[in-house]
């Protein structure tokens, strides 16, 4: 009977330190692995999106380990180089360096963490929540609200910026000439972006 007790609450102390309601130290939250950037943009009147990555993404944690999310998310940064955009068509990524990207004042685009909120919890579900992200480009900085989900380890946020919010409609004007007929007139200043990484956690006190 004692087995069974301490059995159950052992799993119940994994599932706490799983959906990182951590209090009083009950686990230690590091980044394992590397950090994406992607990101989906809109043409042609009905909208049809196109996807990529950046090949190149320095990522800066605010620290390497922690009790929450708080501790290792918040005051993190990114800087991506933009000539390193990878849509998996060579011929699109030149168009989109040459007509895009070097339409802007500075090749790389920056990102920084300034804030995380979590959603209340429910056992047995994925933790989400909202994080907010300073985005510098084209000289430009907004604050771009990331909705995330933490799942068995993965961490994904998603969100969504109006390039013409950074002053660049001289560049989204220069892609959509350059691309015209392919894009049938039309591209969307609204960009999805994504932020994926994983997460891993250590069970560090079961008293």
């Amino acid at each position: 009977m004692i087995k069974f007790f301490i059995s159950l609450f052992l799993v119940a102390t994994l599932a706490s330190a799983e959906e990182m309601g951590t209090k009083g130290g009950s686990c230690i939250l590091s980044q394992d692995g590397p950090v994406s950037v992607s990101w989906k943009a809109y043409k042609t009147p009905a909208k049809l999106g196109v996807g990529g990555t950046f090949d190149s993404v320095k990522y800066t944690a605010n620290a390497p380990k922690g009790n929450n999310f708080r501790e290792i998310l918040v005051g993190s940064s990114v800087v991506i180089d933009t000539a390193s955009v990878n849509s998996k068509n060579s011929g699109r990524d030149v168009k989109l360096v040459k007509f895009f990207f070097e339409k802007m004042k500075s090749k790389n685009i920056t990102a920084k963490i300034v804030n995380i909120k979590s959603d209340k919890r429910i056992r047995g579900k994925p933790k989400t929540g909202v994080m907010s992200v300073a985005v510098t480009m084209n000289g430009v900085t907004k604050n771009v609200p990331m909705k995330y989900v933490f799942n068995n380890g993965d961490f994904n946020a998603i969100g969504s910026i109006d390039l013409l919010d950074f002053s660049a409609s001289k560049a989204l004007s220069s892609i959509n000439k350059a691309c015209f007929d392919l894009h049938k007139g039309k591209t969307w200043s609204d960009v999805t972006i994504g932020f994926q990484t994983n997460i891993k956690f250590e069970l560090c006190n079961t008293k």
